[in-house]
């Protein structure tokens, strides 16, 4: 079956993991660790997506701004949202804090202390 999925490099990604766990309220799919109790690659359950998480272990790499995870819960789920948002604003950069916008009546855009930017909404 081929897939698609989030996937994210992170400085601690093992600590990455717990915090996306609590935050989506996630199922742990697999997890690689690498000897150093880092991640090789792990995958959650994301409200039946997956998000991929590994060690970022290139010091070359370049963290941008030009990609955004959006998950979209749909009318009714404000509450998740809520709970979510809740939990990803600790030590994050709001872009835009929770509330209505023009395409959505609840909806946040922010980059969370991983360097992960997320919108999520109604």
């Amino acid at each position: 079956m081929y897939r698609s999925m989030m996937q994210v490099f992170v400085k601690g990604s093992n600590r990455a993991l717990e915090f996306y766990q609590n935050v989506f309220d996630a199922k742990l799919i697999s997890i690689y660790p690498n000897s150093d109790g880092t991640l090789l690659h792990s995958e959650l359950d994301v409200f039946g997506q997956v998000l991929a998480i590994s060690e970022l272990t290139d010091d070359n790499v370049m963290i941008g701004n030009n990609m955004m995870f959006c998950l979209h819960f749909g009318e009714g789920k404000e509450t998740i949202v809520h709970k979510i948002y809740d939990l990803l604003k600790d030590e994050a950069n709001i872009i835009s804090p929770l509330g209505p916008c023009s395409y959505s009546s609840l909806e946040a855009d922010l980059i969370d202390k991983y360097g992960v930017r997320w919108c999520i909404f109604v």
